[in-house]
This record gives C-alpha cells, structure tokens and sequence, in this order.
C-alpha cells in the first residue's frame, strides 16, 4: 500500500467506542472513499481518557479500547477493507497518574536514582533548598500541614507494600525510608527476619545516586527486598499485625507522618505552588502531563518501540507528531524518526503563523492542515465588511479592541499566573550564565525574569529551532528572534539595552557553553506553550468581532483574502509539501467547519447582523444579573447560536462556561468566579427559555443557512482537490454544528450516515437538494470527489501539478477554480451572498478537450462557458476531462 493515504478520516477513540467499533467501520469508509483510518493516540491512557493524549505506558495498547486483542482484530478488518492507518504518536509528554504510569511511578520512588530519572524533563539540580532532588507535586487543596493535621494525608501498607494516600490520589513510599518503621514493628513482634530486613533497607544507596551501576544495584537490592518483606507478611500473621499498628500509630501522629514523608522523593504540596514553583516541564500548563527527554535515544527508543514495530510490520502506514513544538530539538526528533520508519508517511501538529514555513529540514510530508484551513476560511470573508463589523462590535462592547495589544497583555498575564515555573527555571539558568561572563553579573533575578518574559511575550512565531547540532541556525530563527529582542527592548525601555543584547546572542548560540547552549534550548521550548496558552486559549476567547476567524493558527486581524493569494499559496505547497494533510475541523478547533461557513456569512452581511444584535440584546436586558454577562461575553453568545443552531441549551451553556473561563477576565479555570459563572448561566438559560428570541434566531439563521451551506459544499471540495491529504473528522461527511472540545467529541451516528450513503446511488442532484438539511449533498459530494482522487492519483499526487482559473465577468470574483495535472476541475463559488445566485455576464473559459461533471453526470465542451451554466444543477463542480 502506497504510504501516502489519498484521504483520511479522523475517528476519536475512547471508552465504549474502541478498536471494535472502529472495525465495524471499515466498510463504510471504504465505501465513502477514504484510503486511512487516522486514529487518536491508542497507547495505554490514563483511565477513563476520552481523548488519549494522557498515555501512561507506552509499551503498552489501551485496555479499554479493547487491548491488544481488539487492536489486531481492527487490522483484520481495515485490511480486509483495503484501508490503511495513520496513528496519532505524542513524543512530548506523558500524563502521570500515580500507579498507571510505571515510569514516573519509579521516579517519585526512587528520585534521581530511578532508572527512568532521566526520562523526565525534571530539573534535579534547580530544586529549592528547601527540598533538594525532590519533584513538587501540587495536588494538595490547602496548605500541606493543614491537610496533614486534619488526617488528609495517610500512609497505607498491604504485603509489605507502603503508599501514601491522599483522597483518590497514591504516593510510593521510598524503601530506604521505611528504616524506622520497619525497625521499630521488628522490636514488637520479635522477629529477626524483619530486623535483618530493616537493616538492609537502611544499606540501600540513597536516592540521590545517578551512577548507572548504582542505580542498577539500588533496584536490584529493593527489588529482591519487596519480596522478601512480602513473603515474610505472607508466612507470619504476627509481623503484619506489628508492621499495621506501627502504620496507624504513624498515621495517629502528624510529627512521624511529616519525618517520613520528608523522606520521600517528592513534596507534597498546595496546588497553587505549580504556577511558580514547579521542576519538571509540562505540556502548557497541565501538571498531570510532564515532559519527556524524547531527544535521548534509549527515551525514543522506549516511548516509540509499538509506533514503529506496527510500522515496520505494515499496519502502519502514517504517523502524525502530536506537539513537536515541545520538543527539545524536533529536526532531530524527526531524523530519528525517519530513520526508523524511512517509508511512512509522517505529518506534524506545527502551527504556522501567516507567512511562517514548515522548517526545510524537517523530513516530513507537511502539517496536519491547521495552515490550509485557515487559508480556505479567509477565502470566504468579504474584506468589505470588515469595517462595519468592527464598528458594530466596538458599538456593542463599548471596547476599542487593538488585538496587537491584546496579544501581549494575554501571554503577559499566561506567563505571570500560569507558566511563571517554567520562566523561574531560565532564570536560574540566566543567573549562573551571568555569572560567567562579567559584564553581566550584577543583574538583577528581577532584571532578568524581565528580559526573558518581555522576550517570550515579543515572539512573533511559536518559537525557533536553533540546534547545538552543527550549531544550526536559520536566517527565519534570526529574524524572529531579532523581532522579538527588538519589541521586548521597546517595550522594557527601563532596562539596559546590553542586557537585551546579550540575551539575542545567547539565543542565537553566539556564545559556546553548555549552560549558554541550555537557556538558548530551554527557551525554545517556552515560547510555544505562551503563544498557544496566550493567543489560542486567550485572546481568541476575548476578541469576537468575528469569530469565524478566531481559529488555531489563526491570525483575526486579516479579513478575507484575494483569489490570487490562495492559488499561490496552493501553487507553493504542490511544489514544497504535495502530500501535507488539509484539514477543515479537527479535535481541537474552535467550531466544526459548518459552524464557520455559516458565520464568514457575517461579513456579507453586516447590517443585518447589526440590527438583529440591536433587537436581541433589548429583548435579553431583563435576562441579565449584576451586569454579567459582559457585552463581549453576550457577543460571543449571539454569535455562537447562529453559528451552531439549532442547539442545546445544556451545550450552549457549557461551552460559554468554557469559553470564559479560558478568557481569563471575570473568571478562570484556576480562580472561578460563582457570582459571575451564575450569572451567565442564568442569562444563557433565559434567552433560550424565551420563546420570542428563540423564534428570531430562527429567522435569522433561517435566511443565512442555505447559503452556509453552500459555502460548506465549496470548501469541502476545495479540500478534498487541493494540494495534499484531506481529511475528514468523524461526521463531517454530513452537517456538523459542533462547538470546541468537548462538544466535539460527541456520539457520531454512524448508522444514519451509512443509510444515507446507501440512498444517494443513483440520486438526481435536484432530488440531493431537496434533502440538504439531512446532509445528501454533502455526503455525495465526498464520494464522488474521493472516488476521483481514487481513480485519478496521478493528478493529484507530486507529479499533478496546479493551475488556477480565473473566470471573466461581473461575478469573476466569486468563482474559486483550478486544474489538477490535466485531468480534473474544481468549479466553487465564494462570497455567495454578495452572489445573490445570480453569475450574470461570469465565464469560465475550459482547457481544450470535453469535460464531464461527475457531480450531475453532465459533458460541456470546452471553451468559454457561462458559470451559470456549469453551476445550474449543483452548487459546485467538479470536472473530469475525457469523461472520466
């Protein structure tokens, strides 16, 4: 099987829908004309994962999608149904879940002695004095000798086997700590065997050892020492009667629960520290995730050992790179991945800001789509109505919103409240380089916290790439990291500038030294969890002038784009990346794509928009509580019912709770806001508890959702022609109005899909029309597209080629239109309520040759021929020359 799918379908995994399920899918897709099934990650999650980027253990298969049983039998059937598979692999971060992840489990048992210490981002050596080679765990509610006191922490003891308990939450207890106890249930019982075993565990090597060999000696001793404590519990009921009651006098007293647990090799502690005090890396600001150290061999090795095995045995033709952003060095990572899976198809979760390329030396196929989807997205805004929108929008808000401004206020305010660890971890590191080069040492901790934040905040893209391999740098790394330095040094004018100079150089590896090497490296990977923490979970949630645009990856201040800036760029990526995914929704966007084709409609429409806002919120006053919601917050809310209506009101309600929480400005997920919070929720379910509202928002989508519809068809088409690898999220073959996670992981109806797949055989495209709210048209539109990708790969692969068409006449600009090889035409029509279905005097002029339209089973000679006619029967075509 070739390694480059021709489409692929995203399906989300989880409890009650596993590999069996999937399995049962397989014809189906088949049918529909997808060539790969795109899993989520299916490693071992942590329990109860809906989404399985939590992995625990990665040498083994998810248990409750059906284990590695229920993994073989979905081979047996995508093969069966002549499907491959992409899996989902996240290199950057584990989720560390007590028992569940035996790696971090180790760790906190045995601290850097562990034998997977090193697998962990955790900072050993920038532990506080306080509690040196400890890893701070912030799980506890309160204070920790507050949650000591009132009984909150407990040690527990079964067959020899001590944990710490507190609430649902489980801590190992280091053997080498367990001396005293052991010693002092000895002297109760009497028994020698215990007091031998006491002895030996005091003979252990410390936990703060890091030699291979003795790290190697300490496992084996604790090991054969487990079991010889277990077998001992086992034979003589007296020694765990004696080894209990010396546990409950432990627990009975909070003084000898402390000195054990300031034996451990971690700190409990209140969860608020996290923000400030934290050692080890995590994904964004999750502390269940930690970092791991993927760029060690035997770390790739470990984590990777099932992707690859699955590789090379042919289940496995794809690989998608969840967050290589986080990574140490991810050119290295994907060399190494390369040279593992040398003929897989490989794409990468990279977000390219407007004008950023996929770094050249990266050996991959391209990103996930998050770059093609917000190109087709602008391709359907109308930059004429950008000022009225924004007028409407200031009108409505009060607010003059500058969203340059409201970009770094936002990574300011992520980088104080909830990454202040990682910052406090480079100024560690900052201070010691200081110290090495004298004219810098008599900075201050402050200044440099300052120099480094102000830098983060300036970064125009996600981050650089420098590596200390070759000491690579790239004219695109010194420009963004110029910008930076220069917006930061604006910005902090207060500061001396040599500071900021020094901080480029060192950024740019302009000074050799491994701590020197270290800040440039760790930095890198700071600055994409503040951008993504800072502009996606941030500012897209405060700015709504048109949320259609607020997007991952999204840059809201452009509004709407020519036709000749999309076929460049999609000239470019048949030339760079042929094979890259597309992608029009995902697991993590913002809105499905439906819910945006119906909203771009706003920028047609401004006035009607205006005035209906006007009506609402008159109507709604006597909704509100207090002033809450906010005008913004009441903003979004109407933009978000027209975009996904009709609509719960339990899931309107729970993405608006979401939603402003990730705003950050009247609450947030780390300091909510009840009064508020309630407010909101009360004004939610009083508008859609009011009938007379409910019936306007029905008329207004009703005179916009034929036409978001048809804007859906187009880009739909323009996906599945375009330069790459569409894909297809689970039930986007039909209509979908689904809202952020976790709405969009809701049940998809398979069953009425596959009928209604069943039905369009032979279906007249009037007759698929008649029936456009059930989805006909669309669902059609996917099959036949794929089934050409299918039968033509030669015009779609690296060799096909693009060339865009531009049609003639009044209308020209509504008519999106391009070649793929000589072979095949995409005809879709954009800006449809400016359209007003009506092409006028609008021609296309057809390569040479006859032209079937596969959608209404049509010939047209080529030639300049109306759009009117080649459009009349269905919104959108697409062209096989030859008749196909």
């Amino acid at each position: 099987m070739k390694p480059e799918p021709s489409a692929t379908y995203r399906l989300q995994l989880r409890p009650g829908f596993g590999f069996d399920q999937a399995a049962a899918l397989a014809p189906y897709l088949a049918e529909l004309g997808v060539t790969h099934l795109y899993a989520s990650p299916y490693l071992q999650a942590a329990a109860g994962s809906m989404h399985g980027y939590d992995i625990v253990d990665p040498t083994k298969v998810n248990e409750e999608l059906g284990g590695a049983e229920a993994h073989a039998r979905m081979h047996a059937a995508l093969t069966d149904a002549g499907l491959g598979q992409v899996i989902d692999v996240v290199p950057n971060h584990m989720a560390i879940a007590g028992r569940q992840n035996p790696w971090w489990w180790d760790v906190l048992e045995n601290g850097p002695a562990s034998r997977f210490a090193g697998f962990f981002d955790v900072d050993w050596e920038a532990s506080e004095e306080r509690w040196p080679n400890k890893v701070l765990l912030p799980v506890l509610g309160d204070h920790y000798g507050r949650v000591l006191e009132a009984g909150g922490l407990h040690l527990a003891h079964a067959r020899g086997t001590f944990v710490v308990h507190h609430h649902e939450d489980a801590f190992p207890v280091d053997p080498s700590s367990l001396t005293d106890l052991l010693r002092a249930s000895a002297e109760a019982c009497g028994s020698e065997l215990l007091t031998f075993l006491a002895e030996s565990h005091a003979r252990l090597p410390r936990p703060t050892v890091t030699a291979r060999q003795a790290i190697e000696r300490r496992h084996r001793d604790k090991t054969v020492l487990a079991h010889l404590l277990a077998r001992l519990c086992e034979e003589e009921p007296g020694v765990v009667a004696a080894i209990d009651a010396e546990v409950g006098r432990v627990n009975g007293d909070p003084d000898a629960l402390d000195a054990l647990l300031e034996q451990q090799n971690y700190r409990l502690a209140l969860w608020r520290t996290a923000s400030r005090d934290l050692g080890y890396r995590r994904f964004f600001d999750i502390n269940d995730l930690a970092g791991l150290r993927v760029e060690d061999p035997e770390v790739f090795e470990a984590s990777h050992a099932l992707p690859i095995d699955w590789v090379r045995r042919g289940w496995v033709q794809g690989l998608r790179i969840d967050h290589p952003d986080g990574l140490r060095d991810p050119a290295e990572y994907f060399r190494r991945l390369r040279e593992a899976c040398p003929e897989a198809w490989i794409v990468a979760e990279k977000i390219l800001e407007p004008g950023e390329t996929l770094p050249p030396d990266w050996p991959i196929a391209g990103t996930t789509g998050y770059d093609f989807l917000n190109l087709v997205n602008q391709l359907f805004v109308d930059p004429r109505g950008e000022h009225a929108l924004t007028r409407t929008y200031e009108g409505f808000t009060g607010e003059r919103v500058e969203f340059d401004e409201l970009i770094l206020a936002c990574k300011r305010q992520v980088l104080s409240e909830l990454m202040a660890s990682e910052v406090s971890r480079l100024v560690s590191l900052f201070v010691d380089i200081c110290e090495r080069h004298r004219r810098h040492r008599d900075y201050t901790r402050q200044e440099l916290r300052v120099a480094l934040s102000e830098t983060a905040v300036h970064f125009p893209v996600y981050r650089t790439y420098v590596s200390t391999q070759g000491e690579s740098v790239s004219d695109a790394d010194r420009a963004h990291t110029g910008a930076a330095i220069d917006g930061a040094t604006a910005a902090r004018s207060e500061l001396d500038p040599e500071l900021f100079d020094f901080l480029h150089e060192l950024l740019l590896l302009r000074h050799p030294g491994s701590l020197e090497s270290e800040l440039a490296m760790r930095f890198q990977q700071l600055t994409g969890p503040v951008m993504a923490k800072g502009v996606e979970d941030t500012a897209l949630y405060r700015y709504h002038r048109l949320i259609a645009l607020n997007e991952v990856g999204s840059d809201p201040r452009r509004f709407g784009i020519p036709l000749s800036t999309f076929h460049d760029a999609c000239a470019a990526a048949q030339l760079e990346r042929p094979h890259a995914m597309l992608a029009s929704t995902t697991h993590d966007t913002k809105r499905s794509e439906d819910v945006r084709a119906r909203l771009v409609l706003l920028s047609e429409l401004p006035e009607r928009w205006q005035d209906a806002l006007r009506g609402w919120a008159e109507r709604n006053r006597h909704h509100r509580r207090d002033d809450a919601p906010s005008a913004n917050d009441e903003y979004l809310l109407y933009q978000t019912l027209v975009g996904a209506w009709p609509i719960e009101p339990e899931r309107v309600s729970a993405y608006m709770e979401k939603a402003v929480r990730e705003a950050k400005e009247h609450t947030s997920w780390t300091r909510q806001d009840e009064d508020y919070e309630g407010a909101l929720r009360e004004f939610v379910a009083g508008v859609l508890g009011d009938e007379a509202f409910r019936a306007e928002i029905e008329g207004f989508v009703a005179g916009i959702e034929r036409l978001g519809r048809i804007n859906g068809l187009a880009q739909t088409l323009i996906k599945l022609t375009a330069p790459g690898v569409p894909d297809l999220y689970q039930g986007t073959e039909s209509w979908d109005l689904s809202l952020v996670d976790p709405d969009n992981r809701r049940p998809v109806d398979f069953e009425l899909r596959r009928k209604l797949l069943d039905e369009v055989d032979g279906m007249a495209p009037e007759a698929m029309l008649a029936r456009i709210e059930e989805g006909l048209p669309k669902l059609w539109l996917i099959r036949q597209a794929l089934g050409v990708r299918r039968r033509f790969p030669e015009a779609f692969g690296a060799e096909g080629g693009y060339r865009p068409l531009y049609a003639q006449g009044s209308k020209a600009d509504h008519l999106v239109a391009f070649a793929r090889g000589d072979r095949v035409l995409t005809l879709a029509p954009r800006l449809v309520a400016g359209l007003a279905d009506d092409w006028a005097d609008t021609v296309l002029d057809l390569p040479p040759g006859q032209w079937h339209d596969v959608l209404i089973d049509e010939q047209t000679d080529s030639g300049a021929v109306p759009v009117a006619e080649l459009l009349r029967r269905f919104p959108v075509g697409l062209l096989l020359r030859g008749g196909g």
